[in-house]
């Protein structure tokens, strides 16, 4: 499951939103569903799958979004976290006693069938080392100011251009409106990301850059993360 394939996000957004009563189950469910397809965690689909853990005391779910070197939104144990960082996602279900870890993995069966199966792993507790949304937002800002030189550098067709590369990044009902706007803007600075990445820059161009496209993808992976938890964060810092 790539990483820009926003199984994880989604299932956070949505799953948070039907939590805090603004969608219903089926909503949200159908919403993770158009982004990977038929999703089953286990072997049980993720309506129900869903529904049991609300029943389990289920409160929140949070978003994991890390790297080779920096485990993001991750507190363990080791086998959650290496198949997280393979995967470059994952979400954390907390419920009363106990958290569970979901690894989004492609579900093929046959020729035509294509899904998610979302891989079921036991989480370690909530971290509380995340960056609010407004902290976020601000380290977001300086790493595109670091970052314009890099991004403004990048050259081809009109359609490749950051401003053309789609809108992308959007929550769930219930949201407030600046995670809405961080996580738009962050979604589309990884696609100039990966845009920067598949263009083959040279030696010399990836050593002079390298530092700010790093700094850059650090803050990406954190205000996305920041916006979506930013639906239980109190009101004065949205």
């Amino acid at each position: 499951m790539r990483p820009e394939s926003p199984v994880c996000p989604s299932l956070v957004a949505w799953g948070n939103a039907w939590l805090s009563g603004h969608v219903g189950l089926d909503e949200a469910a159908d919403h993770v569903e158009a982004v990977g397809g038929p999703a089953v965690a286990g072997d049980v689909p993720l309506r129900k799958y869903l529904a049991n853990l609300r029943a389990e005391g289920l409160s929140e779910l949070r978003l994991a979004l890390p790297a080779p070197g920096d485990p993001l939104g991750l507190s363990g144990p080791p086998p959650f976290n290496s198949a997280a960082v393979d995967a470059g996602q994952a979400a954390i279900a907390v419920l009363r006693e106990r958290n569970l870890g979901f690894v989004p993995l492609p579900d093929r069966r046959g020729s035509s069938y294509v899904g998610v199966r979302l891989e079921v792993h036991d989480a370690g507790p909530v971290r509380h080392d995340l960056p609010s949304l407004a902290e976020a937002e601000r380290e977001l800002s300086g790493a595109m100011r670091a970052a314009t030189e890099v991004l403004t550098s990048i050259d081809g067709p009109a359609q490749d251009r950051p401003e053309r590369l789609g809108r992308g990044g959007e929550l769930a009902p219930g949201y407030p409106g600046r995670a809405h706007r961080v996580s738009t803007l962050a979604t589309r600075l990884g696609a100039v990301l990966r845009l920067a990445d598949e263009r083959g820059l040279t030696s010399g161009q990836l050593a002079a850059r390298a530092t700010a496209l790093r700094d850059l993808d650090h803050a990406v992976r954190r205000a996305l993360v920041a916006a979506h938890h930013a639906i239980f964060e109190p009101v004065r810092n949205q």
